[in-house]
């Protein structure tokens, strides 16, 4: 009888090894991971308070809500509405620190409020947006470096703001966005002009085309090194404007000339990202280089996102990427998500794979918002992927 048992239970291990992961699953997992977050900060409005007070529209809890709305697309639940109006309403739709800031990470919740206007209207939702973003573009950044990196000189530049390229996705979307919305492209060409800078000026260009990845700001181009002798290419920044680039061309027509400029550089990166997964279907913190060799969460769930919506769009090959999409979700479930929905080995905030280290599958981050939304990005995008593709 023991016997008979035992291979009973290799039976069902193995089947359930075997089985795939439907559409469903991954909605199960999303709302886990998501009711996970809302109980534990049952208030949207209260502000963070990690070293010091911070309100709850900062770049970190902005992320969390791109996430809840592409979590809402699939699964339509008031209550994810209701408590993201209800923090929107709280910080009167307007960037944090007001219209006249010109930091990207301010800008990042206004991608949320113009999602809400989409979906129900109301001026309220897009006036202070809008304030925001023509203040912007006619404000050069005083401090933006010289293109010719070996100067010490300072020049003032209209278009030299995202000197990081987490920037891309705080405030490029948000751009593309209001162009979608009002039908004026100045919004879209200044962003691209933002966008150009970064990638082929600041530094010598942030964007390494022969390797299809991102420095991410100009501490760490060349001949900055890791350790190993290897470039440092941040997986969450990279993750960043992977993402940046997917949102962006969400609000266009493919056939629109600035689409295709930047399907050109989504597919370079994915050629690239491809290369860097782990065996285990996780993605390094740093994404070349054997300095802090380990599974990091929210750089996968980017990548996931990316990839994902690439498939779908037919823009990527089904055969080879859609094993690297499985292989990251089936990861991220078997070794991140906790049964009651905490993310484990997520990296906290910072600038390099050396931030918040070390990672672990208990360890809680600085902030758990961001990763949540980075999280639900991807989970989203796979979702339909399986649906489209089951």
């Amino acid at each position: 009888m023991n016997r008979l048992n035992s291979l009973l239970s290799i039976i069902l291990m193995t089947t359930c090894a075997m089985a795939q992961t439907t559409a469903e699953d991954v909605l199960s997992v999303a709302r886990r991971a998501n009711n996970y977050f809302m109980n534990k900060y049952q208030d949207p409005t209260l502000p963070t308070n990690v070293k010091r007070v911070r309100p709850s529209s900062l770049w970190t809890r902005a992320v969390y809500y791109e996430g809840l709305m592409a979590l809402y697309e699939i699964d339509r639940d008031k209550r994810y509405t209701d408590y993201t109006d209800r923090w929107a309403s709280f910080h009167q739709w307007t960037p944090r620190n007001g219209v006249t800031t010109n930091d990207a990470d301010d800008q990042c919740c206004g991608q949320t409020y113009l999602d809400r206007y989409e979906q129900v209207g109301g001026e309220e939702k897009i006036a202070h947006v809008r304030e925001n973003l023509l203040h912007q573009m006619v404000t050069p950044n005083q401090k933006s470096t010289n293109p010719n990196m070996k100067t010490q000189s300072r020049v003032p530049s209209l278009y030299g703001w995202w000197t990081w390229i987490d920037a891309i996705q705080m405030a490029m979307p948000l751009y593309f966005q209001m162009t979608r919305i009002t039908g004026d492209r100045q919004y879209l060409n200044h962003a691209m002009k933002m966008y150009t800078w970064s990638r082929d000026t600041l530094a010598g260009g942030l964007f390494n085309k022969k390797e299809g990845l991102w420095w991410r700001d100009a501490d760490y181009v060349p001949p900055y090194k890791e350790p190993d002798g290897n470039q440092c290419y941040w997986s969450r920044g990279n993750g960043w404007v992977y993402a940046a680039l997917v949102r962006c061309m969400n609000q266009l027509s493919p056939k629109d000339k600035i689409y295709k400029q930047l399907k050109q550089d989504f597919l370079l990166m994915s050629k690239a990202l491809v290369k860097c997964q782990r065996e285990d279907g996780f993605w390094n913190p740093s994404l070349t280089s054997s300095n802090y060799e380990m599974k990091e969460t929210s750089g996968t769930a980017l990548f996931l996102y990316g990839m994902a919506w690439g498939i779908q769009k037919g823009y990527l090959k089904e055969k080879a990427y859609r094993p690297v999409c499985d292989k990251a979700w089936k990861a991220m479930v078997k070794d991140a998500v906790h049964h009651d929905g905490f993310l484990g080995w997520m990296q906290g905030t910072g600038k390099d794979p050396s931030a918040g280290q070390p990672l672990s599958y208990d360890k809680v981050p600085d902030f758990e918002d961001y990763g949540t939304g980075c999280f639900l990005l991807g989970a989203a995008e796979y979702y339909k992927l399986l649906k489209q593709q089951p």
